[in-house]
């Protein structure tokens, strides 16, 4: 049997090489731009980056005054998307996010029913404090996050191209809080965790952002530019050794799969959804270090965020003080070995 490619194979991966490295001069343009306003969240910056071009959406969590607004404003901005932001609150009702269907009458006295979009409509959506609206309202975006539509009075309605949620979350308020449940968390790629800034940052943040003039960001792409980079992570290619790496990852989070740790101290684990985050998300970081295809590496970084909100704990490993990052923490170091 003959082992070597077609010509149509090498075209194809002539192509795809190109279209890589052309986008490598872009995404470094992109991170550029983002650096200019946004200062010491390197990692933060990074997984939302990646979330975005891997064609997903992110939660942020971190403490208030940490740029999460700021950061998405910028990407939207850099990446040539409409954005729009609703601030999440208790009495925030469905409609307020979805639109509503309102009655017209013309000069003749004819009636009819008119759809006023809600700020759902847009390409890159922040959804400030999503855990203070009732969990009627965060049903609203379920649909919307994984169908890009939505359904009002009968009717569907299709969302714009690309669509990104990207929802923040305030870890220490709870009172007055509805967490969101399993299956809303599950359709976040990633949970990029937003930590305080270094020093040096938080130096550089007084002096800039307190002047008479502050720094801004341009755009360097658009919608459809960012649509073509989305494909063509798709389009990158993932080693036997890579893909048998994040199904052994994904399966000992999984009580019942002959990881001791894992049965004593995971209540359930992630799904199927998890891998897929990790093959989109592996590719991307490649593409954004340079790379044409990713590696073990990639996946054993990438393992917190994509994983960790997709899990539970046992009481009795609560109780022991054990978090959800312990657990990932023990995989991977047990991946690794």
């Amino acid at each position: 049997m003959s082992v070597m490619k077609s010509a149509v194979e090498l075209a194809d991966e002539k192509a795809i090489v190109a279209a890589a490295e052309a986008a490598l001069g872009e995404i470094a343009l992109i991170r550029a731009e983002i650096g200019k306003v946004i200062f010491g969240q390197e990692s933060v910056v990074e997984q939302t980056l990646l979330a975005v071009l891997s064609g997903g959406h992110a939660l942020l969590v971190g403490v208030p005054g940490l740029a999460k607004t700021k950061l998405v404003a910028t990407l939207g901005t850099v990446l040539g998307l409409d954005n729009s932001r609703i601030q999440f609150t208790p009495d925030l009702m469905p409609s307020d996010i979805l639109g509503s269907e309102v009655m017209d009458q013309d000069a003749a006295g004819h009636r009819s029913f008119r759809f006023i979009a809600g700020p759902i409509f847009t390409q890159l959506l922040m959804a400030d404090e999503i855990n203070r609206a009732s969990p009627r309202t965060q049903s609203a975006l379920l649909q919307a996050m994984q169908e890009y539509h939505i359904t009002v009075a009968g009717a569907r309605k299709d969302l714009p191209q690309p669509f990104h949620v990207l929802a923040t979350q305030n870890p220490l308020e709870q009172e007055g809080t509805y967490p969101l449940p399993e299956a809303q968390l599950d359709r976040f790629l990633m949970q990029v965790d937003v930590g305080y800034p270094e020093l040096s940052a938080e130096r550089q943040i007084l002096l800039e952002t307190t002047g008479v003039v502050e720094a801004e960001a341009r755009p360097v792409i658009n919608a459809e530019r960012l649509q073509q980079l989305q494909s063509l992570i798709r389009q990158m290619p993932v080693g036997e050794k890579v893909v048998d790496a994040i199904l052994a990852l994904v399966r000992s989070a999984r009580p019942g799969n002959g990881n001791a740790a894992t049965d004593k101290n995971v209540a359930w684990g992630p799904g199927p959804r998890a891998g897929q985050a990790l093959m989109l998300s592996a590719r991307a970081r490649a593409l954004y270090d340079g790379r044409l295809a990713p590696s073990i590496d990639d996946i054993l970084a990438l393992a917190e965020p994509v994983l960790q909100h997709r899990m539970a704990l046992t009481f009795a490993a609560r109780a022991e003080g054990m978090t959800v990052r312990d657990v990932i923490a023990d995989l991977v170091k047990r991946a690794k070995a």
